[in-house]
Order: C-alpha cells, then structure tokens, then sequence
C-alpha cells in the first residue's frame, strides 16, 4: 500500500495546531499526590508526537483524559480548535484510540469487531464494508479477517486493535504502547503504517517504552514524570543535550532515575 485513499488526508494546512494541553490537572480521589500536574503541550497537525515516562508518570490518564474518557480535575484540552470537555461527541468524531490493552471481542472474528465498531462510529452500508477492506489491507489482516480473534497471535491482536483504531478516519490518532509484547515483524509493520498514516495528515499521539522507536519513528517528543513534562524537543536536540547522551534511552534515565517504577 503506498497511499492512503483521499478521505484519509487531513485538510488542515501543515503547521496548525492539532492538540493543544493546557495546565492539566488530575487527581484521584485517596490519592496523596496529582497523577497530573500542571501537564502542558502542543501538537501539531500532520506531527508524530512522542509522549514518554517511566511507570506512574501520567501518560495513560493524560491519554485517557484526552480521548475523553476522563475528566481532568483542572486545565483546558483543544483538538482541531474545539474544546474537549464542551464538545466531548463532536471530539469523539474527530479522534481515534488505540489502547493498551486489546480492546477486542475475543469470539468474535477480526472482521466481525470491525465491523461492530465501525457500526459504533455511524458508518453502514457500502462505507462501512469499503472501510473495513481498508483497515483490514493496512493492518495486513485481509487473509486472516474471519479468523476468531482468541486464536489470533498476539501481533495479530495488535495489528486488529490499530485497524479499530482507524476506522473513523481520525485526523487525531491516541497510541497507548501499540507494539508492546509483539514479534519484530508485526512491530515493524506497525511502524511502517503510522509513517504512512503521517504523510498522509493524520496526527499522531505515541506513547511507548521503546526508546528507539520513538527516537526514530517521532519528530518531537515530550517526556514525562510524576505528572508533568521534564524535557521536550526533537529527539536530535534532546540526545545532544548537554552534556550529551549515548541515545535517547541514556537521556530518559538521565531525566527520571534508574529506580525501578513498579
């Protein structure tokens, strides 16, 4: 696949901004400490935007919380120019989420989820099934999409989990770690996708603890601990900050210590 069809390309001209945090706060009700904290950043369209952080950093309720499935006990979130608390149904039309976790009917076929939650974004007819062939093509699951998804490898899964991602055409796309725990082929193949998704428009939000994906996969990144960013930029300028670092891997731990984070 070398382009994506036009509905995909987000017609936004480049350079404006796709997501805009401002000072998000969140605490947890018990919680002794803000699991956010004043958390700050901009994203713009068509960029592939890094969000990295130890365990307990923040990045899943920051995720969360901008996907609209948590409330920010402070701050302010635009997406396209449009508030994300005032206007949670119209963002939902906007954005996609690929969490963490499989987020998949294990007896249901891929093809069946997809269709499912195709169905769920209003999409039916000739659309719909034109989408699903899509997403199935790009996620490399066309021959394996009535296969049931409990006996799916768990690549497959992860590969199912971004075409569900996908099939409202996001022009603001959440990845929660989409290649946590997967073979090197699929983690590959993921990967060329999301470069093709940005050449395309789409925008995308990465989180991940594989230093070098994000170092080679993401044109800024912002990393993140106890809720707030501690450094941000391009991973180029990030390496080379003084003193300088062996990679982005020996600046992370450089940032956030080399404690364990259970």
């Amino acid at each position: 696949m070398q382009s994506l069809s036009s509905p995909e390309r987000n017609m936004k001209p480049p350079g404006e901004k796709a997501l805009v945090v401002r000072e998000l706060v969140k605490i947890y009700k018990g919680s002794s400490r803000p699991a956010l904290s004043g958390l700050s950043f901009t994203v713009h369209v068509g960029e592939i935007f890094g969000l990295l952080g130890p365990n307990g950093a923040g990045k899943t309720t920051a995720i969360s919380i901008l996907s609209t499935l948590l409330r920010p006990t402070g701050g302010s979130v635009d997406i396209c120019g449009i508030d994300v608390f005032k206007h949670p149904g119209h963002i939902k039309e906007l954005i996609g989420l690929v969490p963490q976790n499989i987020a998949l009917y294990a007896d249901l076929s891929v093809r069946e989820n997809l269709r499912y939650f195709g169905k769920i974004c209003g999409l039916k007819g000739k659309a719909l099934n034109d989408r699903i062939k899509f997403c199935l093509e790009l996620a490399g699951l066309e021959n394996r999409a009535d296969q049931r998804v409990s006996t799916c490898s768990g690549g497959m899964k992860r590969r199912a989990n971004l075409a569900v991602g996908l099939l409202n055409r996001p022009r603001l796309l959440f990845l929660d770690e989409p290649t946590v725990g997967i073979d090197a082929q699929s983690r590959n193949m993921i990967l060329e996708k999301l470069s093709l998704l940005k050449q395309n428009g789409t925008t995308l939000i990465y989180t991940t603890h594989y230093m070098d994906e994000a170092e080679h996969l993401c044109e800024r990144i912002a990393i993140m601990d106890e809720g707030q960013i501690v450094a941000e930029g391009t991973p180029e300028a990030l390496i080379n900050r003084p003193p300088g670092h062996a990679g982005l891997g020996d600046l992370f731990l450089a940032l956030t210590g080399k404690n364990l984070r259970d």
